[in-house]
């Protein structure tokens, strides 16, 4: 059976939702960031990199999210959440995975996370400072151009759209207005009445108190 470490409020519920959507037997793992789990022997024998999600598979684990989700989506064809007959498809799908990892999420990581890329106090502030420009600037090419509608991909649901909406999750706690963005808004309250949603927020929460 696959095993999920997560870590609540973190960008492995999209992963934690992907495998919901997909009907996947799995345990859910909580590490403990508040103590400090992540950077354990136990976790880091998991996961060297100290991060989150991890999944445990038969075959080894697999370490971010574009890959995981990918991993789901192939693994479980039935659940239809990529278009894995058509290369084209599959790599837009992929390259849009890919800026929100790439892109949104190393945006936002300059609010809390500043010190990864440099020790001057100033510089930390400054980066916390521009975090409302830059994830608002993010999320306003993704609303203008890159989501299509209904879904992140278009008409199916796809990988994408547990992904967007666990980083638009966060975008009020980066000083942005969802507002400016009605799309991504509008998909964000439909994601959060899918049954598999509710599930994976459900299972956080119970494991995370």
């Amino acid at each position: 059976m696959l095993t999920l470490y997560y870590t609540p409020g973190s960008c492995a519920l999209a992963s934690h939702i992907a495998l919901e959507e997909a009907g996947a037997a799995y345990n859910a793992v909580r590490v403990n960031f508040a103590d400090n789990e992540q950077r354990g022997a136990a976790y880091l024998a998991v996961n060297p990199k100290g991060r989150v999600p991890a999944l445990a598979t038969d075959r080894g684990i697999l370490t971010e999210t574009p890959a995981i989700l990918a991993f789901i989506a192939q693994s479980w064809p039935q659940a239809a959440l990529a278009p894995l007959d058509d290369p084209f498809a599959f790599a837009r799908v992929q390259a849009f995975n890919a800026y929100l990892c790439a892109t949104v999420h190393v945006a936002h990581a300059h609010k809390a996370r500043g010190y990864r890329w440099a020790d001057d106090p100033a510089a930390i502030a400054e980066m916390r400072r521009k975090v409302p420009e830059t994830v608002g600037a993010c999320f306003e090419l993704i609303e203008t151009e890159m989501f299509l509608g209904p879904w992140a991909m278009g008409e199916t649901f796809s990988i994408c759209d547990p992904y967007l909406f666990t980083l638009a999750g966060w975008l009020e706690g980066d000083g942005v207005d969802i507002a400016r963005f009605p799309k991504v808004a509008d998909h964000r309250r439909r994601m959060a009445q899918r049954p598999a949603v509710r599930r994976a927020l459900a299972q956080e929460q119970v494991h995370g108190a």
